[in-house]
């Protein structure tokens, strides 16, 4: 028993180096860009899918590691089409290198599309809408496909295959402009109450 314990251990030894050799290896392209994309995601609270694209050539740093970590040092104001974006990379925890990197960026999302005519005033019913995948970051005002409900109406005639945007859409107006409406003030046990005229619309909230 005791020489097919030594016999394991040595076994052991031998392969551990190898191992750990195996396991270290340069900082592919790919997995550069996935942690620069994990980042600003985050930082930018961006709901999508966010896609990056190097405009520079960029070189890997020279050594191999087992563990890489990209660290965004300077972000761009705001997230755009183009960014300009300062980082740090770490092999195994020591700086390999800093760069300055010149990204395209893009910002997948679902959008509204009119399927057919839509009246100004019509309830809004996703029965009546299809989606297209954009770019929200070139198509800032699409309208995501997560909003809306039966609470809206549509603000504007649209014909169809057109994509709906924040303006095409309103809240539904529980007060009419040139309505009489009751005005209410209340302090403690104190209420006023009066009639007054509707000068807008007016929705919830």
């Amino acid at each position: 028993m005791r020489p097919l314990l030594s016999c394991l251990i040595l076994l052991a030894a031998l392969l551990a180096p190898a191992t750990a050799r195996a396991a270290a290896a340069p900082l592919a392209r790919e997995q550069f860009l996935a942690a620069l994309t994990g980042d600003l995601a985050r930082h930018f609270n961006l709901t999508g899918e966010l896609s990056l694209e190097l405009l520079r050539p960029w070189t890997p740093p020279a050594q191999v590691a087992s563990a890489w970590e990209v660290v965004v040092t300077e972000y761009p104001s705001v997230a755009s089409a183009s960014m300009l974006v300062r980082c740090r990379v770490l092999a195994d925890g020591a700086v390999a290198a800093d760069s300055s990197l010149v990204l395209r960026a893009a910002l997948w999302r679902d959008a509204w599309l009119a399927r057919q005519p839509l009246a100004l005033g019509a309830t809004f019913d996703p029965a009546l809408l299809d989606t297209r995948r954009v770019d929200l970051f070139r198509d800032r005002d699409a309208l995501p496909a997560d909003v809306g409900d039966a609470s809206f109406i549509f603000t504007r005639t649209l014909p169809p295959n057109r994509l709906l945007n924040w303006r095409d859409i309103a809240r539904r107006p529980l007060v009419r402009k040139g309505e009489m409406v009751e005005v209410a003030a209340t302090e403690g046990a104190l209420l006023i109450t009066l009639k007054g005229l509707a000068l807008e619309n007016g929705a919830q909230g």
